[in-house]
């Protein structure tokens, strides 16, 4: 059975939670990191994995 937590992602520059995605804490031990696009910065921004 898979454990898979919905975790919220955090743009680095304006703070706004942006995203949502699925990561299985079992498998994977950092904290998730993606360059994403920021619809408030209009910009591709590295979004970071927040607590909950």
């Amino acid at each position: 059975m898979k454990k898979e937590y919905i975790v919220k992602l955090q743009c680095n520059e304006c703070k706004h939670i942006n995203y949502f995605t699925r990561r299985n804490k079992k498998t994977v031990d950092k904290k998730l990191e993606f360059k994403k696009l920021c619809p408030i910065c209009r910009k591709h921004t590295l979004h970071k994995e927040v607590k909950k």
